[in-house]
């Protein structure tokens, strides 16, 4: 046990840190207040200095309580002090590491933000490469009370001190075997030095990290998410971070995690909610998805946009008030030309064909006209041209040629339409088809959403209005930074805020919306990274619609190669990045990072989880696992699931009441299962896209994918091997879901 004046020293540290915090609160709130009361009149500058300032201290209020839980959970003893030393923390050259960064009254630090380059240290110092630290502190919180403090010597003369305790890893431990809750925490406190050199490195570039299950893949990406926020906020606090993660269970499972590191501008989405306006949580059957998520789809959009431009196959003739012209057919087909040859997107180039049709059909009425004798000037040309554009019948003549389309209603009479398709899809099979073929107005799933994006990227605006309203918002946009740039200047703020980070908050656009808020709202928008958790199981069409969200093709790419289960992924990571490489495939155009240490699993389920792989064929990524748990592996055989469940999940119960249990099964037999645990648990028991937070959640493999629980009991494995050709995957993932124990329940028959 560490000396009581250790502890109390700490204590009385970590208790200045809290006061420091509620001041800075204090001062922050008082601000805010201030801000809210002042009268700015009606002048627009005025009042956009006020809301900007405004909004401003309410992020820092929010920040500031965010991080209260666990605010210090380090400290470094150095060889020398230096600027990033605590003034106040006694004799020695320490340097304590936390949440966020704190200064005190005279500028000095008395806590280092955990992303700084001075805390890199914490995390990757070791006693062969000690990295300027002779010790390395853990500082453990219950609300804001130190409760233990643990020691790491790198330097031998200090072991003669007698104070100092060597326990290793025991922080690191006492996370790994704590008990589940149903929401992902932060590892901040425990990072270890493979992940914390992958949370670190470059923003540019494509980084893909490859490690098998539990090697902390996902936390690492939103630690690593994180650190770039601050480590390079100028560029991104603008443009903002994607994170992607495979469902919205799994988003609740992890929503909690970057508040909790301080940052809230990053746009969390599942695969099914990446266009606006549509959040799908069912997908199609595996060969539909399959079909929906391959590259061939992107053709046949093109293909389907473009035979939506058509030419007349006869003369057509229209009134144009009381007027009877006839319109050949290529007069139609010049229009469509030229227009087409300006490349634009088709509700764009609508616009284009439009006036060239209405110039060409004006010019043929004004020769039809003088051909009879009248006589017609300019004003006369202007009158004839406005009543061509409200003529019915060519309304119809030119809406049939080159008719306006939403994404949505393209998508829809490519399934409802089985006659158009197969004009479209020549090389295509009559089974090929059929895949495709569905009735109208039924729900979009998550292989539609990205279909939905690339017909969006190839129809362009829709609403005209829309369009002209984004415009004006631009402008808007332009003229309040050109605002904000006056307002820096005139208080005197250069360098604490930027220009486009005040435009951003104006109350007068957008209701002050985040740049979080206006990202996740406009499908244009261009993200400064993007981080894609459960990589491995995106579709082409997938990768497709991320590689447009990002242009800068700044991504950090997180999964396992061996854990895809979805019909569409790839086999290889360079075939599953081929669309955000583009023309880059060159050397170096990514870069590979490789987790190999299992933090999460116990070695006894590692080890059976893996034979079960390799004996199905599965080739995995090995991980080395840093513990065992007491119980081993326990198989059960029963000839009814309900039954055999139950009686499951009561022995597991009786072991441990308290912790999370995850029953993963087929999809089939889910609802039977909820039903009869909910007789045997009332209370207790949820599908696992409801809760997680309750004590047994009961998954299919799909929906167990990046969460993990106290205990998995898993069912008829030899059904999960069966649900496709990637069963073995997805049973392997189910597997590897637990932290503690692990049982398996075949069934006979």
């Amino acid at each position: 046990m560490p000396l009581p004046s250790e502890l109390d020293r700490e204590r009385d540290y970590v208790q200045t840190l809290y006061e420091r915090l509620d001041t800075l609160k204090d001062e922050a709130r008082a601000r805010l207040v201030e801000t809210r009361r002042e009268m700015v009149g009606g002048n627009h500058q005025s009042r956009s200095e006020r809301d900007a300032y405004a909004r401003l201290y309410e992020d820092t209020l929010a920040q500031l309580s965010e991080v209260d839980d666990r605010l210090a959970f380090g400290r470094l003893e150095l060889e020398k002090p230096d600027e990033t030393t605590s003034p106040t923390a006694g004799d020695g050259a320490f340097r304590y590491i936390g949440r966020v960064g704190l200064r005190d009254t005279d500028h000095h630090p008395i806590l280092l933000d955990w992303r700084v380059p001075g805390a890199s240290a914490f995390y990757q110092a070791t006693a062969a490469t000690p990295m300027g630290a002779r010790a390395r502190r853990h500082l453990t919180l219950s609300g804001r009370a130190v409760t233990r403090i643990e020691d790491e010597v790198f330097d031998p003369t200090l072991l003669d001190r007698g104070d100092a305790q060597l326990q290793g890893e025991g922080a690191l431990m006492a996370a790994l075997t704590a008990q589940r809750t149903g929401r992902m925490t932060d590892i901040v406190a425990t990072i270890q030095g493979e992940q914390d050199r992958i949370i670190r490195s470059e923003l540019d570039g494509i980084l893909v990290v490859q490690g098998g299950p539990g090697t902390g893949k996902t936390a690492v990406a939103l630690h690593r998410a994180a650190y770039l926020l601050y480590s390079h906020r100028e560029r991104l606090r603008g443009s903002g971070v994607l994170v992607v993660g495979p469902s919205r269970s799994f988003l609740r499972y992890i929503e909690q995690v970057l508040p909790s590191l301080g940052e809230s501008g990053v746009v969390l989405s599942s695969l099914g909610g990446l266009f606006p306006g549509v959040e799908a949580t069912i997908d199609d059957a595996p060969d539909v998805a399959a079909l929906k998520g391959s590259a061939r789809m992107a053709d046949l959009l093109r293909r389907a946009v473009r035979s939506r431009q058509i030419v007349p196959t006869e003369p057509v003739e229209v009134d144009i008030d009381g007027e009877r012209m006839v319109v050949q057919p290529q007069l139609v087909a010049e229009a469509l030309r030229r227009a087409q040859d300006r490349g634009k997107q088709h509700n764009v180039g609508r616009v284009t064909f439009n006036k060239l049709a209405i110039t060409a059909l004006s010019k043929q009425l004004v020769q039809q006209l003088r051909t009879r004798g009248t006589t017609i000037d300019e004003a006369d040309e202007l009158v004839l041209r406005d009543d061509i554009r409200q003529s019915y019948d060519v309304r119809v003549l030119l809406n049939t040629a080159w008719l306006p389309l939403s994404p949505q209603k393209l998508l829809e009479d490519i399934y409802a339409r089985p006659n158009w398709l197969a004009t479209i899809t020549p090389q295509w099979t009559p089974e090929q088809r059929a895949l495709l073929r569905r009735p109208r107005g039924e729900a979009m799933t998550i292989s539609d959403v990205p279909l939905l994006d690339e017909a969006a990227e190839l129809l362009g605006e829709f609403d005209a209005v829309a369009d002209a309203d984004k415009r004006a918002r631009k402008q808007q946009q332009k003229r309040d930074i050109e605002n904000a740039e006056r307002a820096i200047e005139n208080m005197q703020v250069e360098g604490m805020v930027t220009a486009s980070d005040i435009a951003g908050n104006f109350a007068e656009r957008a209701a002050s919306m985040t740049t979080a808020e206006r990202a996740a709202d406009d499908r244009t928008w261009a993200y400064g990274h993007v981080v894609v958790d459960e990589a491995q199981e995106l579709s082409p069409m997938q990768w497709r619609l991320l590689a447009r969200r990002c242009p800068l093709r700044s991504f950090t790419v997180v999964g396992d190669i061996a854990q895809a289960s979805s019909p569409a992924s790839a086999d290889s990571w360079e075939r599953a990045i081929q669309s955000l490489l583009g023309r880059r495939r060159r050397e170096g155009a990514w870069r590979l990072e490789e987790l190999t240490v299992n933090y999460r699993t116990p070695s006894q389920i590692v080890e059976y989880a893996e034979a079960v792989a390799r004996s199905t064929g599965l080739r995995i990524t090995p991980s080395r696992s840093v513990r065992a748990s007491e119980w081993p592996v326990r198989e059960t055989r029963s000839s009814d699931a309900a039954d055999g469940v139950v009686e499951a999940v009561t022995t597991d119960r009786e072991i441990d009441s308290a912790g999370t249990l995850a029953v993963i099964a087929p999809p089939e037999v889910v609802p039977a299962l909820v039903t009869a645990l909910d007789a045997a648990f009332p209370g207790l028991v949820a599908p696992g896209t409801s809760s997680l937070t309750t004590p047994i959640s009961v998954l299919s493999p799909a929906t167990s994918k990046g969460l993990e629980f106290d205990s998995v009991v898993v069912v008829a494995p030899s059904r999960i091997l069966a649900l496709s050709s990637r069963g073995n995957a997805s049973l392997y993932v189910a597997m590897t879901r637990p932290t503690q124990r692990l049982t398996v329940v075949d069934l006979d028959g």
